[in-house]
């Protein structure tokens, strides 16, 4: 990285006269098509040399990497997108931890987890092993940290993501990773501009819209963003959200244009984030193929409006040689500026310079499998790991006094479980197996809940629900599915809870005890991957305490959720 004096504080971007020269001589030799093409954010997810070929042939600035299972493959394509770059590319990754974790990489938890465990140390030491991980495996830029506040319980892609629902608290977690990412050289990401949380719908589906008037908008994304600013990240992605108070108090008329999605407006990329706010980072747009956007407007005006309303960088595209040519059309008819252009383009190669990416090969970016390998799930990270999925457990609500279970008196313990689905490229199979497996171990009987047959004081001791959907696009919202559970919507009607001693866990959404409000016992767990079951299990025997601390008003401001 091309380090400068405190300079940095205030451009995150700034490098030396060396890289300059780079940006500049690189940019003059571009042909324009060659300038939009480098606008671009692709993503791969088969790992495959004809995928890589076909991405390449298209000279994106940027790769993003949903990365396969298979390790090798992961490593040799990752290095051959480089190599086959003219200019280098930047490799992106959504590096959130939980469900969206790889098998290979060390299983640190959601953000909401680590929000729980209440400890910026261990927050910081959680990033470092996310940093050094992501470098070995050739990421670039991290789009984290998910700095939106989790305010409307329904909404289905906030949750998990986010670091709760307190704004000092939420900015405390995101400056620790910020730091420690971009003291590895990797860029960070505050998202989702201009702040999401109070509106329970997803902006993958519809544009969602941030209802705050100003000065509660100040009080709690102007402050997170005006901190991470200050700190210098180093980019912000601009997302499907409006934001009408700032719209309308810029443009008292502005109609249906006050519910515009940040990532083609303007008075908010630039007028607020830029001039107000003063970041002078680069701003990338969010998933241009979600519906807050493609609701919004057609294709070929959506395309270059995303630039020349202030983003920098267009993320995504299902027909990305189209897209680059309704960029080409929106220049040739004056949609798109030069003026706009020249200025993304310059920043995307800023930002490469500034990650010391024109200096290093790709090797230097990619190492050979063996020594990628060594550097992922060593004894440390998977110490940190442990550490954090059992401090994470949060005993909401116990008002029967079940915990500790003992085999003695809960033997016969009956699984009704709904293990969620990720909507992430490659996510790893989601399965209670392994708590299942922990608890036989320690002397417990264990079935599954049969919907022909459902269990009673006569062959069951404990009912146990486990649920396990973290926070993901495109469900509209998340909610305990009791159909599913029990067999069908008459048998959803018919709960058990007052005739067997009954614990609900959630491995994912900290919000279920909205839809079991009578329900005794309640743990929030925040993911479902294997090193939090087994701490699970440790703590429901009182083999270890609990010691999470809710990041997030768990009873959802209902009295009645407490009893």
């Amino acid at each position: 990285m091309h380090d400068v004096t405190d300079r940095a504080t205030l451009d995150p971007l700034a490098i030396d006269a060396a890289a300059q020269a780079w940006v500049t001589r690189t940019s003059d030799a571009m042909s324009v098509e060659d300038k939009i093409a480098q606008l671009f954010i692709l993503y791969s997810r088969h790992d495959t040399p004809e995928e890589t070929a076909e991405l390449t042939r298209l000279r994106p600035g940027g790769v993003h990497r949903f990365p396969t299972q298979d390790l090798a493959a992961v490593v040799r394509e990752t290095r051959a997108v480089i190599e086959q770059a003219a200019v280098p590319p930047i490799i992106s990754g959504d590096i959130e931890g939980g469900a969206v974790n790889y098998p290979f990489a060390s299983p640190v938890p959601n953000q909401l987890g680590i929000a729980a465990c209440d400890d910026l140390e261990l927050s910081a030491a959680l990033a470092d092993v996310i940093a050094r991980e992501s470098r070995a495996l050739g990421y670039d830029w991290s789009f984290t940290p998910v700095v939106d506040l989790n305010i409307a319980f329904r909404s289905a892609v906030v949750g998990t993501r986010s670091y709760g629902s307190d704004p000092d608290a939420v900015l405390a977690q995101a400056r620790t990773y910020v730091r420690v990412l971009q003291d590895h050289g990797i860029a960070a990401t505050a998202k989702h501009w201009p702040g999401e949380g109070f509106d329970p719908r997803d902006q993958h589906l519809v544009t969602t819209v941030n209802p705050l008037s100003m000065d509660a908008w100040e009080a709690t994304f102007g402050r997170i963003y005006r901190g991470l600013i200050a700190d210098g990240v180093m980019t912000v992605m601009s997302a499907h959200i409006a934001l009408p108070a700032f719209v309308r108090a810029m443009r008292p008329d502005a109609g249906r244009d006050a519910f515009t999605p940040a990532s083609v407006s303007r008075l908010l990329n630039h007028d607020l984030l830029r001039e107000r706010l003063g970041f002078r980072g680069l701003i990338v747009s969010d998933a241009t193929v979600m519906g807050g956007l493609t609701s919004w407007l057609d294709r070929a005006e959506a395309v270059p409006a995303v630039i020349e309303n202030g983003c920098d960088a267009f993320l995504f595209s299902r027909q990305p040689a189209r897209d680059m040519a309704l960029m080409l059309d929106g220049l040739r008819d004056g949609r798109l500026s030069e003026e706009r252009l020249e200025e993304a383009v310059r920043r995307m190669l800023t930002l490469k310079a500034r990650l010391g990416l024109h200096e290093r090969s790709a090797e230097a970016r990619v190492p050979e499998l063996g020594t990628v390998s060594a550097a992922l799930r060593t004894d440390k990270a998977m110490d940190l790991s442990q550490q954090a999925a059992g401090r994470s457990l949060t005993l909401v609500k116990d008002t029967q006094a079940l915990i500790p279970i003992d085999p003695r008196r809960h033997r016969r313990v009956v699984v009704a479980a709904d293990p969620g689905w990720s909507f992430f490229f490659g996510a790893p199979e989601r399965s209670f197996t392994p708590l299942a497996d922990a608890l036989r171990a320690r002397g417990f009987e264990v079935r599954t809940f049969d919907t022909d047959a459902p269990p009673s004081v006569a062959d069951a001791d404990l009912l146990i629900y486990l649920i396990g959907q973290e926070a993901t696009p495109g469900l509209g919202e998340i909610h305990i599915d009791f159909a599913k559970l029990h067999g069908g919507p008459r048998a959803a009607m018919q709960h058990l809870n007052r005739e067997l001693p009954t614990l609900l866990v959630s491995f994912g959404q900290p919000f279920y005890l909205y839809d079991a409000p009578n329900y005794a016992t309640y743990i929030n767990a925040y993911s479902g991957q294997d090193i939090n079951q087994h701490a699970l299990v440790e703590r429901l025997v009182g083999e270890a305490p609990f010691a999470g601390v809710s990041p997030v008003d768990a009873f959802c401001g209902e009295e009645q959720l407490q009893w």
